[in-house]
């Protein structure tokens, strides 16, 4: 099965595209004909957009569903996602015992993909500042001791969230990464030094910026500071009007650039739903349909969607349509490792959005199947 779509293509500026999609792949970008005829030929709007399909790092739940839930609620997630432009996404789990962790791995592993792409886990915790836990139970929180992230790195989480500045953090940073598991810095008190030398150990990635850290002051910049400074860091920002203010977004992009940001929602159950009570790693959350916390009033999570971070984000001064689109596809897949995903070029998989003018989504694309039509 082949299709062909016809508009104006992400990255290609000037007159519109078209991509050639065969068997799941895309296998030509470019102007005029195609090399091959397609079996099917959608078509876009001159207002329009294809894009990448969006990779979320961080979805805790979606549409009803608790990660948590074991390997269905994962699948029903999957399903919905297309919805909202996710072609692929993590789980994610808050802070748990690590047997358990390790147990919700493998129930991650254990999901089938029948919408969005199910990369694998991300495991926030349980090496957090207790100080800095947010909505994570202080009991299920631990130390990095050698033997408890050995069992995390055997489990095989595909991203893990850990505080660097606690006890063994450093080398459990450089076991994880040896497992070939994503280490990113979260839920920490740690300060700019700190910061550094948790990036020298392997840190490549920070987990909802600004949010369960310290605040920058003049005098003591914190680890915030330090991953912003730092090319080889990518940061996670949740643009949803709550988590961070605009001017901070807006600075954060100034400084980092499109390629080192990467939008994710940090959603929850309530996420595409309307207000009520929902589940959060198994624990009860209030949303009023835009934000999501525990009874004590802390932020649990969000009920944003990656689309509407998008709309957001290129509304910010100084950002554009295209600028967010790559940080909710390239620079979440680049911290994977995920070359054929995030990008439109021959061989990647043709994993795709289309955008109406409002940067809605009209219909969204995975391994060249329509999962989503609007």
């Amino acid at each position: 099965m082949s299709v062909l779509l016809r508009g104006p293509v992400h990255g290609l500026p000037g007159a519109p595209g078209a991509i050639l999609v065969e068997d799941g792949v895309i296998t030509w970008v470019g102007r005029g004909k195609p090399p091959r005829p397609a079996d099917e030929a959608i078509e876009a709007e001159p207002e329009e957009l294809i894009a990448p399909g969006f990779v979320d790092l961080q979805v805790n739940g979606f549409h009803g569903h608790d990660a948590a839930g074991g390997p269905r609620a994962i699948e029903a997630m999957s399903e919905a996602l297309p919805e909202t432009g996710v072609t692929a996404f993590l789980p994610t789990l808050i802070s748990a015992p690590v047997t358990l962790g390790a147990a919700i791995v493998a129930s991650v592993a254990a999901a089938s993909s029948p919408g969005a792409r199910v990369l694998g886990a991300h495991l926030e915790g349980p090496f957090l500042n207790p100080s800095f836990r947010g909505a994570h139970e202080r009991a299920c929180l631990a130390e990095p001791e050698e033997h408890l992230v050995e069992v995390v790195a055997a489990a095989r989480p595909r991203l893990l969230t850990l505080a660097p500045e606690l006890p063994g953090a450093l080398a459990a940073i450089a076991s994880l990464r040896r497992a070939g598991v994503v280490v990113s810095a979260g839920h920490t008190g740690a300060d700019f030094e700190q910061g550094r030398r948790a990036i020298e150990a392997g840190v490549r990635f920070g987990t909802h910026l600004y949010n369960a850290m310290p605040p920058i002051h003049h005098r003591r910049p914190g680890i915030a500071q330090a991953l912003l400074l730092d090319r080889r860091v990518t940061v996670g920002l949740i643009v949803d009007g709550e988590h961070v203010h605009p001017a901070l977004c807006e600075s954060v992009l100034r400084l980092k650039g499109a390629g080192r940001v990467a939008l994710t929602t940090d959603q929850t159950a309530a996420a595409g739903m309307p207000a009520g009570s929902y589940l959060l790693s198994g624990r009860s959350v209030a949303s009023d349909g835009v934000v999501v916390r525990l009874e004590d009033g802390t932020l649990a999570g969000s009920a944003a969607s990656l689309d509407g971070l998008v709309r957001r984000t290129a509304a910010l001064p100084g950002s554009s349509p295209s600028a967010a689109v790559a940080m909710a596809s390239t620079a979440p897949a680049r911290v994977l490792g995920e070359r054929r995903l995030g990008r439109l070029l021959p061989g990647a998989e043709a994993d795709l959005v289309l955008l109406d003018r409002d940067l809605r989504v009209r219909l969204t694309m995975v391994g060249g199947c329509v999962k989503y039509r609007r």
